[in-house]
């Protein structure tokens, strides 16, 4: 009889330097060097322009850092699991394999049917750590939401900032805890029921520490935000490979249920099977190892349904993308605003027909782009579940010159309105930490780069960006200020005290509805449908037995339903029933079962 004999395994990441192995991909350079806790060893490369060198005693701990011909710069590694000093400071090795799981139990949870809940970590507590965010987990079970979506926690420079400035994929941001705290924070989300996702950025690097362009041609040509990566030009194969597999390692290692992909619309690619599909076949094959779904959420700006479409029918095979089309609608609704993009999305039929067929956009003009724009969703084929809904996000509230929220300007009763119609309605809903009371604490751009010329730079370019919207300099916050971050965290305080618990109470009965009734949830656009009235103030949402009545004006208002209610689930007020007419009050919701 045979014995079996087991092979030693090899690291979760191999050329990181876990045995000693170290490899990086420099095709161009002539010479490399590793240096490894302040010694250089030189690198063999092969012929694909990968360099390679094993150390002896170098594990786990190691600090190392490259050295490319002749420069004297010791540079981190382009794929550094860990930068405990800093971008601009050596690696550290980092053993995925050492951390001791508790999560075994764990079978994931689907999109659909899910309530996701942005969150950002440095502003989430006022230590803005990965820790003190676990403390706060139970008000997130409270609340009801399902998947808590991280925003950006790779590696970028300073201390705070939004995440999108990241110049190492793979690090997890040292002031926010490290690798082992991300760890922690999924372990102790799955305890509780919670998925989580996390936003990553392929589409650009940040400004300060972005060394990976001197490795490689990882780049080529331009989008809005600099350079765009060579996804399909010479030598793009190992960068392909960069986005693919630090991806699927987010979440092979990190045991995360998803990712948010910022701005798809700006990786340029060119070839026959494009990298988001790629990407969609190889996260699908890692779920069905794993035995647990996995999700991947695309921002994108190209309002095409083929975004989210599987990709046997020709799409890019993402389980779903944000819907900023539905924001707008909602936003001009409820505040009255109408300048940029918004403008669009100003008139009584708007919000009812974005409601009905996801983009507003879908073939029409859009003044702002100047041109056609978008394509129709087929709303027989393709379930709401693909697409986020939400009254506000990071970038709807940071680009404002002052950061500023909602729960600034709009009274409970609108507030408590918006909630009902992104809640009750079929897509996908996302509430931005704090929107759940009305949180009042602005929410602006800020960062803390430490070169002076990029300080001064960010300084001039905001104030020049808002000048130029109207704003007056001293009312746009500047982003260096620490003060400014400080003031963007979360008040914990507001939820205690009088319209603000009240704002919350509705979210948490809103979400709780939502799971005690399926029809809420049910998916399906062909079996939604939206009535309008009184210009597109008042509006009746259609969900199989069930109907949201919404009146977004102030005035009391008769709604005539297609039947007689039978019973009310919940609202904000009392209304009146007369066999099939409904009068309302300003500023109310309902949802009834008829």
């Amino acid at each position: 009889m045979n014995e079996l004999v087991t092979q030693p395994t090899r690291p979760a990441t191999p050329g990181r330097g876990v045995r000693g192995d170290f490899s990086v991909w420099a095709p161009q350079a002539r010479d490399v060097r590793v240096r490894v806790d302040g010694t250089d060893h030189p690198m063999d490369r092969d012929d694909d322009g990968w360099w390679h060198a094993r150390v002896a005693g170098a594990g786990p701990g190691s600090d190392y850092a490259y050295l490319l011909d002749d420069d004297p710069l010791p540079m981190p590694d382009p794929r550094s699991l860990r930068q405990p000093d800093g971008v601009h400071s050596p690696s550290r090795v980092y053993d995925h394999d050492a951390h001791a799981w508790t999560d075994g139990d764990w079978t994931g949870r689907p999109l659909a049917g899910g309530v996701v809940y942005e969150l950002h970590v440095g502003t989430f507590t006022p230590e803005g750590t990965l820790a003190a965010a676990v403390d706060r987990l139970d008000h997130l079970v409270g609340l009801g939401v399902t998947h808590v979506e991280l925003m950006p926690l790779n590696a970028f420079d300073g201390t705070h900032g939004w995440g999108y400035d990241g110049v190492l994929w793979a690090a997890v941001h040292e002031p926010y805890g490290g690798p082992d705290a991300l760890k922690a924070f999924v372990d102790a989300c799955h305890r509780k029921g919670l998925a989580v996702l996390l936003d990553v950025v392929y589409n650009h690097l940040g400004p300060s520490g972005a060394y990976l362009p001197r490795f490689g041609p990882y780049f080529s040509g331009e989008n809005a935000w600099g350079p765009s990566l060579n996804l399909d030009g010479p030598d793009s194969d190992p960068v392909r490979s960069l986005v693919v597999d630090g991806a699927l390692d987010w979440l092979r290692h990190y045991h995360l249920d998803g990712l948010r992909l910022d701005a798809v619309h700006a990786l340029r690619d060119d070839r026959a099977v494009p990298i988001l599909a790629e990407l969609s076949a190889e996260v699908d094959a890692l779920a069905a190892g794993l035995g647990r779904p996995l999700s991947l959420i695309a921002e994108s700006d190209r309002n095409d349904p083929r975004t989210v479409m599987p990709r046997e029918a020709g799409g890019l095979g993402m389980t779903a993308q944000w819907s900023d089309d539905l924001h707008h609608a909602l936003h001009v609704a409820l505040t009255g605003e109408k300048h940029g993009y918004y403008a669009d999305f100003d008139g009584p039929e708007v919000l009812a027909e974005t409601l009905r067929r996801v983009f507003w956009h879908d073939g029409t003009l859009s003044t702002f782009r100047g041109r056609r724009h978008g394509a129709r969703v087929d709303t027989a084929l393709v379930p709401g579940s693909r697409f986020l809904g939400y009254l506000s996000t990071h970038d709807q509230i940071g680009n404002r010159a002052r950061g500023d929220r909602m729960g600034e300007h709009l009274s409970p009763g609108l507030l408590a309105c918006g909630a009902a119609l992104v809640l009750c309605s079929p897509y996908t809903p996302m509430i931005f930490m704090g929107e759940e009371w009305g949180a009042t604490t602005p929410w602006p751009f800020f960062a803390s780069f430490t070169d002076p010329d990029l300080i001064d730079g960010v300084r001039r370019g905001r104030r020049r960006e808002f000048a130029a919207l109207g704003w007056a300099e001293e009312d746009i916050p500047d982003p260096m200020d620490p003060a400014t971050r400080d003031g963007a965290v979360l008040d914990w305080s507001e939820p205690e005290h009088g319209s603000r618990q009240l704002v919350l109470d509705t979210y948490r009965a809103l979400i709780a509805l939502r799971r005690a009734e399926p029809e809420l949830a049910d998916p399906r656009l062909d079996r939604f449908s939206v009535s309008a009235y009184q210009e597109g103030r008042v509006l009746v949402l259609t969900r199989g037995s069930l109907r949201l009545v919404c009146n977004l004006g102030a005035e009391v208002t008769r709604v005539e339903l297609d039947a007689v209610p039978r019973e009310l689930l919940l609202a904000n007020g009392s209304p009146g029933i007369d066999g099939t007419s409904a009068t309302v009050p300003g500023e109310f919701f309902a949802v009834l079962r008829v």
